[in-house]
């Protein structure tokens, strides 16, 4: 039996095949520890040594033997005639099942005229042609052309057409639109989606300043348990392919970053001009860190965006901060002629780096200008006061250090608060780099005056002015003050704040330090409620040291806010309200005021000049009155707070932590400080590979 199989495969495979098969074959029977022939006269062992045998020669070759043979059949394999009369010996007997491998065709189904009753003509080949609704243009498989499945689409998708006739569809089928060729839709597959899902989470992680192994270990999970849950676990496993890694994505929050750059420098490039915001800190891990903000105009509106964020390494000189901003110019060929304005905090009086980089600054770029942060100024002008209450100030500073910086006290003081039902449990810490909290702190500890009256030791040298109802008077008016201040400095901070706008709550809160103090003077409280509700409660009048030192302070600090923000002749004040301008600016020439007169004839102009912004009324006159609307934009370019370095330093903080001092987070703050929003459509074009190794 052994050598008729063998004689069988000698045709069919090669020698190395054969002998293979000849020792397992033989290793068989050894085992069964009987001869083949009565191994195969045994019923029970007949279809074992038939599956082994096919079994060996399947695994031998990959072609596709085929062993179809019944009792009374003969072997027919295809060979060489000469084998013919020795093969037809040869019986392969099998009562079961006969073991069949051969290649079928599938069925191909012809397409029918008949089936236009039901709505679907041919597409592709008409040998095996796909069948196509004429309603919904829908393509369906070769398998799909039979009577019931074409009928139930017809009734399920369009079932108010399914009792028209064939004519109708014929009609529907000769129409000019549907003789069109069918668009194919194109779709990405598995790799590309699973790419752009990855760029897309990456930057919500970057937006969010969180840490990189977020992804794969929290949103991954999360986005699996959604899906399986809401739909099955199939569509879950499909999450798997989305590459959240650590190192994948540091990578594409990089080509993110890229992305965001290489669009702001296409901006720069065609820009009229641009300003610049710059300053420089300390982060974490020691380095100091450059931030430059740009503001610039782009289509219709002036934009705000990060164009530098920068690790100094050695240095951190003003020579060395201009080098730094100057080969980021040099690199991407930006004009340094376009820079307008460079606002920094420091004062033309001042000596430091950063009034070095301005310096170097102008010298590169002539027509440039530059200002000191007028929030600054305000924090500079807000410092003076008189002795009286400069001395009520520190001493309210001690009570609240004497309780935050011991945590045990504010734990106790804590409960004390809870027990008495106050509306406050705690102090707020007051320092010089919060000076913008400075009235909130000085209203918690007046409104936990009671409170801290029960809580503070006799033992404490300052418990005794919680008694003192002159202190409290005076800390009362501070905390008031204070606080008007601060909403003043508040409302001058934000995105797309103009010189205008600031000089414009300036010229406001001048206005009021005159009638506060001419009210104090006349014996009226009523602007300071704090100091007014407590007159009330005490049922009691302020002395007249109280009142001549706090017209004083009122007086002397609208007098040093004059100085930090002097009352010029302002010859641009055509840009603020161009309709009011009856005589020609000095700023302008003969055809921009020509230009301007046309501009102010113009109602449906006037229309919007009432629902736009001042930036974006002028940046959407450019192409109508280019030159007078270019020489506007020129005015409102420069910055007038440093609002947005202080806000990227904080961000900068947050991402950059004690846990993560080695992270580059430039990649991560060119991210969350633009306003550009990447095309991750573009990035994955570029890219080769679509999934990337994690």
């Amino acid at each position: 039996m052994i050598a008729h199989l063998l004689c069988i495969l000698l045709y069919n495979f090669n020698t190395f095949v054969i002998l293979n098969v000849y020792s397992k074959l033989t290793m068989f029977c050894t085992t069964n520890t009987l001869p083949m022939d009565l191994l195969l006269k045994q019923g029970s062992l007949k279809q074992e040594v038939e599956s082994f045998c096919y079994q060996i020669v399947s695994e031998s070759n990959d072609q596709k033997v085929g062993i179809l043979q019944s009792e009374d059949e003969q072997l027919q394999p295809s060979v060489s005639k000469k084998s013919e009369g020795e093969l037809s010996r040869v019986k392969f007997m099998s009562n079961s099942s006969k073991i069949t491998t051969f290649s079928k065709k599938p069925k191909r189904r012809k397409y029918d005229e008949s089936y236009l009753s039901f709505g679907f003509t041919y597409f592709g080949n008409r040998d095996a042609p796909h069948a196509q609704c004429v309603l919904c243009k829908k393509i369906l498989s070769n398998s799909s052309l039979a009577p019931s499945k074409l009928r139930r689409h017809l009734e399920t998708k369009h079932a108010a057409y399914k009792d028209k006739d064939i004519s109708f569809f014929k009609q529907h089928l000769d129409s000019p639109e549907n003789n069109k060729p069918p668009t194919p839709k194109i779709v990405n597959t598995d790799n590309e989606s699973a790419t752009e899902a990855s760029y897309n989470v990456s930057y919500h992680i970057a937006l969010s300043g969180e840490a990189h192994t977020i992804g794969e270990l929290l949103i991954k999970p999360c986005a699996k348990d959604v899906v399986m849950r809401m739909f099955d676990e199939q569509y879950s496993k499909k999450i798997d392919a989305v590459q959240l890694s650590n190192s994948t994505v540091a990578r594409r929050i990089k080509d993110l970053a890229a992305d965001i750059e290489e669009e702001l420098v296409c901006r720069l490039k065609i820009c009229d001009g641009f300003s610049l915001q710059l300053d420089e800190s300390a982060d974490v891990s020691g380095l100091a860190v450059l931030l430059v903000f740009v503001r610039y105009r782009f289509n219709k509106s002036i934009e705000e965006d990060l164009l530098l964020c920068e690790s100094l390494q050695s240095n951190a000189t003003g020579e060395e901060i201009f080098n730094c901003i100057n080969s980021f110019m040099q690199k991407h060929e930006i004009e340094w002629e376009k820079c307008v304005d460079v606002c920094s905090d420091a004062s033309r009086a001042m000596d430091g780096k950063i009034a070095e980089a301005v310096t170097l600054i102008k010298y590169v770029a002539p027509e440039s200008t530059s200002s000191h942060c007028l929030l600054y100024r305000h924090a500079l002008a807000v410092k003076i006061m008189p002795a009286s209450l400069k001395n009520v100030l520190d001493q309210a500073v001690q009570i609240i250090n004497y309780i935050k910086a011991r945590p045990h006290q504010s734990r106790l003081l804590k409960i004390l608060c809870e027990e008495m039902g106050a509306q406050h449990t705690a102090l707020l810490l007051n320092t010089e780099v919060r000076w913008l909290s400075r009235g909130k702190v000085l209203v918690r500890l007046f409104e936990l005056r009671r409170e801290l009256l029960v809580f503070m030791d006799s033992a404490f040298r300052l418990s005794d002015c919680l008694t003192n109802s002159s202190w409290l008077l005076r800390l009362a008016y501070l905390a008031d003050i204070f606080t008007k201040l601060n909403e003043v400095n508040l409302s001058m901070q934000g995105k797309n704040v103009t010189v205008f706008t600031v000089f414009d709550k300036m010229s406001s809160l001048l206005r009021k330090l005159e009638f506060w103090a001419s009210s104090v003077e006349e014996e009226n409280f009523d602007c300071f409620p704090t100091l007014s509700d407590f007159l009330t409660e005490i049922n009691s009048t302020v002395d007249k040291d109280i009142c001549s030192a706090i017209v004083q302070h009122l007086r002397g600090l609208r007098s040093t806010l004059l100085k930090y923000f002097p009352v010029t002749n302002d010859n641009n004040t055509w840009v603020r309200n161009p309709f009011t301008v009856t005589v020609k600016p000095v700023s302008l020439v003969a055809r921009d005021y020509e230009s301007l007169i046309d501009l102010t004839s113009d109602s449906q102009v006037k229309q919007n000049f009432s629902e736009l912004s001042l930036n974006d009324f002028w940046s959407s006159l450019i192409q109508e009155y280019p030159s007078i609307a270019r020489r506007a934009v020129r005015v409102l370019l420069p910055f007038a707070t440093m609002h947005l370095c202080e806000t990227g330093f904080s961000y900068y903080a947050a991402t950059k932590t004690k846990y993560r001092k080695r992270l580059d987070a430039a990649p991560h703050m060119r991210i969350r400080l633009s306003n550009i929003t990447p095309n991750i459509k573009r990035i994955c074009d570029k890219k080769t590979q679509k999934h990337c190794s994690h």
